[in-house]
């Protein structure tokens, strides 16, 4: 009981519109390079926390480290970890003669979080146990139904009557679920600059020759983008193109906190010289933002090195036309100038000498 609490004050899901306070922790049996136990506090995509079984201390990075001072929080933080060091223990040999493991390698890891939605309401508590790479328990708690969902294999539970299972419920809607919303809204607060900024992608498609294959890669790619949430899609004649048609997808981190997405189409030259036209659309922050690019609107192939060099000359020759002509224009007025002033100078004295004649 008193474990489920700990793992309950630092949790994360992630959904659009929504922030969430998450946990990833890891128990390694047998030998590597890593720690034997590591936990990850994750608010949103960004990391609050990291604890390991080398220094048994909670160390907070944060964008506002300077708030995180209290050392008594600290060492109740660095508790809680080591009681979920020795859940984690337990239950990794406890699986480990469970499905018949032999000596070696083998992982445990639970990943548990809660969330709050875009109108400020609670969602749900979630749980997933996954040993060995296998994904085999899971828990939801919904609060406002007051229901609760789960495939617990791994746990046999005897003797558990309607009394028993009422009594988890209180549990978790009581205790479990308010201690988790309770730190999530205080390190939203925390981090608030961070997690709740709103940065726009900038999308763009384009085409690269591919030299190996003889075909066309056309690409949509969106960077630059927070929150990571986005819909990026390839259309081929104002049709939506299929995912498995597709490359790439994947939502990746750039270095300064924002995300990329990119997706990828092969085509062979002669598909792309029948007339087709292709575009993508990003959709991010909920329809607030709606991006459309016409792969006509780029007639440059952005692996073609010969008509790049041919444009930038022509630009070059353009420049140096319009030079050419501002100095032959300046250099006549200058000419039409010196001859006013030279008239202007040597006329009298000519009069006057005619006079004295």
């Amino acid at each position: 009981m008193k474990i489920l609490v700990c793992l309950l004050l630092c949790l994360t899901a992630v959904k659009a519109g929504s922030h969430s306070l998450m946990v990833f922790a890891t128990y390694v049996a047998g030998q590597t390079q890593f720690p034997e136990f590591i936990v990850v506090l994750m608010l949103d995509d960004v990391q609050v926390m990291y604890y390991d079984s080398i220094t048994w201390k909670a160390v907070y990075r944060s964008h506002n480290i300077s708030k995180y001072k209290d050392d008594d929080q600290h060492d109740s933080d660095a508790d809680i970890f080591s009681d979920i060091y020795d859940l984690m223990k337990y239950r990794t040999f406890y699986l480990k003669d469970h499905l018949n493991h032999t000596d070696g390698l083998h992982v445990y890891q639970k990943r548990v979080g809660c969330e709050v939605l875009s109108n400020d309401q609670p969602g749900l508590f979630l749980s997933w146990d996954a040993f060995n790479g296998q994904s085999t328990e899971q828990f939801t708690f919904d609060v406002v139904k007051r229901t609760m969902q789960m495939n617990l294999p791994w746990i046999k539970i005897k003797g558990m009557g309607q009394i028993e299972w009422l009594h988890v419920k209180f549990l978790y809607e009581n205790i479990y679920h308010p201690v988790c919303m309770k730190t999530l809204r205080k390190y939203l607060d925390k981090e608030k600059s961070v997690v709740m900024r709103r940065v726009k992608p900038r999308v763009k498609l384009f085409k690269k020759t591919l030299t190996d294959s003889h075909e066309v890669q056309i690409t949509c790619m969106a960077t630059g983008f927070y929150p990571r949430h986005i819909n990026l899609t390839m259309f081929k004649d104002g049709q939506y193109v299929d995912d498995h048609k597709i490359t790439g997808g994947e939502i990746l981190p750039n270095g300064d906190g924002t995300f990329q997405m990119r997706k990828s189409l092969r085509i062979s030259v002669d598909e792309l010289n029948k007339g087709h036209y292709y575009n993508c659309t990003a959709i991010h922050l909920d329809n607030k933002l709606y991006i459309t690019f016409d792969s006509d609107l780029e007639k440059l192939d952005m692996g073609s090195s010969s008509l790049s060099i041919v444009i930038c000359v022509m630009v070059l020759l353009c420049v140096a036309v319009l030079i050419l002509t501002a100095l032959i224009k300046w250099r006549k007025r200058t000419t039409a100038g010196s001859s006013t002033s030279l008239q202007s100078e040597y006329s009298p004295t000519t009069t006057s000498e005619q006079d004295a004649k």
